[in-house]
């Protein structure tokens, strides 16, 4: 055999053993008469020990040893003399009897350490040497870790885990699709899944009952931190359910995962309505570590006084602890920030609480003390605090502020990502208004039910139906989501019709679903989780890519393989493709 033990295995009471390990050359130290190796694989580090002395011949081919060489070492297991106890094998060291080398290699073009001196795009070049870090192993652990954490949970709730096609039809909602040409349809095409969503409520209607898949699904989008163009979600449904039962099931799950990975109990999570988190965070995904939460300020200045506000639809305010020692640089920079096109804002304005219990503002000429201290007061703001106020129409000043929320929680300290802060957020809209299309889409997909208490309003006011719907949100990411989904076949042709598909465009693109729904579908519920960002968070990572073994750069873009890339004039052919740039 290649080798009797890893090199995260030996320990003290293995002293005395003959060994046979193998694996890659960490690093080397020649001491003259010694020479040590640090021999690694994917379970540890074990230090091996040539001696001139007993082996001239075995200690001079060991000095030509080279970083990230292969090799097998065979020797006895010792107690280390000068202890190493940062590793596990730290107590001890094997002399080195034979040494075989299995495969040099070239000098790798960054250090295979923790912290490497390559930069992300080689070490995405070279992703093949930059998974052997011990950092990015771990991740990738802990990856299987919840996969195998999920498995076991859903197998034990009853849960089938069953594989749905990833050649499907291109739908018009949602993303962009990648899209695949079909050579034996030519000129037809298949899109690769956003998601199993059409699938998984057809395996409603065939009474599977319960099935969930960890699936990869594909999204043709620009990318960010937490995107990639291919992701792994965790992709489930239940039939015979409503809201509650969705929720408890998963709410489970989340608890379970966080009780085995991170010995976290986690409370009941809270929920929170849709509007209630756009009203107090300015998100639909709220970050709940830290207060600072909105203040409407529109009924708290007095109007004639300042035409910005006597103008705005809404004026909002966030108290930020004691922030007032902000010098006019700092405030400046702020504005900066808020005017970015990321965040959309005009301006920003500041209350200073100074500790004398008077007030420095940026509109100190239009408004008095006594009208400042009455929006510290509406604030709950205290002597060393910071007002920051925005105003304009409703929706974008909110999302706007939100984000300064978020920029203020992250330069004070106040967003630990390893303290976990998770709840429901529910009560979405159904549908939102979309002005450059003249036409409304759905929020969530067209498959999702409205409140049953909103059904009317679906033609008469369909902006102010409620959806059945729900999100988990952990430190301000949503992890995951879903809803109940309709499954009477007329409730989701008016679905189709207030999204302004005509009757024929639903059954172009959808009718093989609402033909199923005549053959007597359950209700049925269910949702998704971002698989890649709930590894991350445990991880407590801002990026997902360091968990996915074959990650994307930020262009789409595979540096490692070269992908994506032309292909040949004669496979365009066969697939009935001409091709003009």
């Amino acid at each position: 055999m290649y080798r009797t033990h890893t090199n995260g295995e030996l320990r003290l009471p293995d002293a005395g053993k003959e060994v046979c390990l193998c694996g890659w050359v960490q690093r080397s130290r020649d001491l003259g008469g010694m020479t040590f190796v640090d021999l690694r694989d994917r379970y540890g580090i074990t230090q091996i020990v040539f001696n001139m002395e007993t082996d001239a011949d075995l200690c001079a081919k060991a000095r030509t040893l080279g970083r990230e060489f292969v090799i097998q070492v065979k020797g006895i297991v010792a107690e280390r003399s000068n202890k190493n106890l940062k590793i596990p094998t730290g107590e001890i060291e094997i002399l080195a009897k034979e040494i075989n080398i299995l495969n040099p290699a070239k000098t790798p073009p960054f250090t295979i350490e923790d912290h490497s001196d390559g930069g992300d795009e080689l070490r995405m070049k070279y992703r093949y040497l930059d998974l052997r870090r011990d950092c990015v192993r771990k991740n990738l652990e802990l990856r299987h870790r919840l996969s195998i954490e999920i498995r076991k949970y859903m197998d034990a709730q009853g849960f089938m885990e069953i594989e749905t096609p990833f050649l499907v039809k291109s739908t018009p909602e949602g993303a962009r699709d990648f899209v695949v040409p079909s050579r034996m349809n030519p000129g037809e095409f298949y899109a690769l899944p956003q998601s199993p969503q059409q699938y998984k409520q057809l395996l409603m209607v065939a009474g599977m009952d319960r099935y969930f898949q960890i699936v990869r699904c594909f999204r043709d989008e620009d990318l960010r931190a937490d995107r990639q163009p291919e992701f792994t979600q965790l992709d489930c449904e239940m039939a015979f359910v409503e809201q509650e039962d969705v929720l408890q099931t998963f709410e489970g799950l989340i608890r379970h995962l966080f009780r085995v990975e991170k010995g976290i109990e986690l409370p009941p999570l809270p929920r929170m309505s849709w509007q209630t988190a756009m009203d107090k965070y300015g998100s639909d995904k709220p970050d709940i570590r830290f207060g600072m939460e909105f203040t409407a300020l529109k009924d708290v200045f007095p109007q004639g006084k300042f035409s910005i506000f006597d103008q705005s639809e809404w004026i909002g305010g966030i108290c930020v602890p004691g922030a007032a020692e902000y010098t006019r640089k700092q405030l400046d920079e702020l504005t900066e920030f808020v005017k970015r096109p990321q965040v959309g804002a005009t301006g920003l304005i500041y209350i200073k609480c100074n500790a004398d219990g008077s007030f420095k503002s940026s509109i100190d000429k239009f408004f008095g003390a006594e009208e400042l201290k009455a929006v510290a007061q509406a604030c709950q703001a205290k002597a060393g605090d910071l007002i920051l106020i925005m105003a304009g129409k409703a929706a974008k000043t909110k999302t706007a502020l939100g984000v300064l929320r978020l920029e203020m929680g992250n330069r004070l300290g106040l967003r630990d990502p390893f303290n976990y802060k998770v709840l429901w957020v529910v009560d979405f809209p159904l549908l939102e208004w979309d002005e450059e299309a003249g036409r409304f889409f759905a929020m969530h997909h067209p498959f999702t039910a409205p409140k049953p208490e909103d059904d009317a309003l679906l033609e008469t006011d369909p902006g102010k139906v409620r959806a059945n719907a729900y999100d988990m949100v952990i430190n301000g990411v949503e992890v995951g989501g879903g809803s109940i989904r309709i499954h009477d076949k007329s409730l989701q042709a008016r679905m189709f019709k207030a999204l302004g598909f005509s009757d024929e465009e639903a059954q172009a693109q959808f009718g093989f679903l609402m033909n199923a729904f005549e053959f007597g579908a359950p209700p049925h519920g269910g949702l998704a989780f971002g698989f890649d960002r709930l590894c991350a968070l445990f991880g407590g990572a801002d990026s997902i890519r360091d968990y996915i073994a074959f990650p994307k750069n930020n262009a789409g873009r595979d540096t490692m393989s070269e992908s994506p890339s032309p292909i040949s004039e004669a496979q365009l052919k066969e697939l009935c493709i001409k091709v003009n740039l």
